[in-house]
């Protein structure tokens, strides 16, 4: 069954999930080409992105700005992140500061949000013949696809993460 929230956090009248699954569908239906780099503004507007841009995108649009989060996070736990200063730009577009920062403020467990060791994904509401959902990530400049049947073949998952209730 598909998963529903019981926030609506942009007031839209769509519920966070379902609102973040069509984030995530509606930014890689641009077909963004895989390449990282620095923006001025934080999120890329050329085309480009990463793993990271996926999950940023999902979340915008569900009303939420994992920019401003994210770097509202560091600076209240500077020593969770380890990061020398704060670069609002690029701290949100690491996977490993996602990490913490979902640590801190998601629910944990669930598997809305995958981070692995070194990537980054949301899970799709299409599912495989055993159940498992697909992942909609962007993983490299080769991929075909970017909602794969992934998540059996994986084995570096460090978190699971819902950004609401």
């Amino acid at each position: 069954p598909q998963l529903h929230s019981s926030e609506d956090r942009d007031d839209d009248g769509v519920d966070d999930q379902l609102d973040i699954l069509n984030g995530t569908l509606a930014y890689v239906s641009t077909r963004p080409k895989y390449k990282s780099r620095y923006y001025e503004n934080g999120y890329p507007d050329d085309n480009y992105g990463v793993c990271t841009d996926v999950v940023a995108y999902a979340l915008k649009y569900a009303g939420y700005d994992l920019q401003v989060l994210v770097d509202a996070d560091i600076r209240v736990h500077p020593q969770d992140y380890m990061v020398a200063e704060p670069d609002a730009n690029i701290d949100f577009r690491r996977v490993r500061n996602l990490n913490i920062f979902f640590s801190h403020t998601a629910v944990a467990l669930t598997t809305d949000i995958v981070i692995f060791e070194r990537h980054i994904g949301i899970v799709s509401d299409r599912r495989n013949k055993n159940g498992v959902p697909y992942i909609i990530h962007h993983n490299d400049p080769w991929q075909m696809a970017y909602e794969q049947d992934i998540l059996e073949k994986r084995t570096d998952i460090v978190g699971h993460y819902r950004i609401s209730k």
